[in-house]
């Protein structure tokens, strides 16, 4: 259920800084101003649109190394669960009581 909300905000933040710079591409074309003032306001945009993309990567690949590492530690602990498990099981069969060892 937590993934799906996850999603839910990645699609709905990507669908609105496309929304965002879509507008603000449209309005610098259809203001008036020189060409030169034009490829200034797009560069300019340019370079905050990738800053934004570069923190909301930064902020992506944090959460996506915290959630490996908690995939590691519990199958981690799976593990060992189940090596305790399979020894307490060989013990129990290699020393079955009434063993001739135990007599």
């Amino acid at each position: 259920m937590g993934d799906n909300r996850d999603n839910h905000f990645w699609d709905s933040l990507l669908t609105f800084v496309a929304g965002a710079a879509t507008g603000f591409i449209v309005g610098i074309l259809f203001a008036p101003a020189s060409g030169k003032e034009t490829r200034k306001k797009i560069k300019d945009q340019a370079a905050k649109t990738g800053d934004v993309a570069k923190e909301s990567y930064d902020k992506i690949s944090k959460e996506t190394e915290k959630g490996l590492r908690m995939v590691k530690e519990k199958t981690s602990e799976g593990v060992d669960v189940i090596r305790d498990f399979i020894e307490k099981k060989r013990e129990g069969f290699l020393h079955k009581p009434g063993d001739e060892e135990d007599k």
